[in-house]
């Protein structure tokens, strides 16, 4: 029997999420872990080390970024 990992859960942010922190205010108090802040402005996404999560950004970035 083959066990596969799960598949990382992809989340859109805007420039409104910035900055970006997981978990986020939308996570649930159970799925919590530390906060940690994301760099998505570089490369346009950025993965959670704690749960996995994969965050893709959408539209422009703010003037500055």
């Amino acid at each position: 029997m083959t066990h596969t990992a799960p598949q990382a859960q992809i989340q859109y942010v805007t420039a409104a999420d910035l900055p970006l922190h997981c978990p986020t205010p939308a996570m649930q108090a159970w799925n919590s872990h530390p906060r940690v802040f994301l760099d998505i402005t570089r490369t346009g996404e950025a993965s959670c080390p704690y749960c996995g999560t994969h965050y893709r950004f959408k539209g422009e970035l703010p003037k500055g970024h």
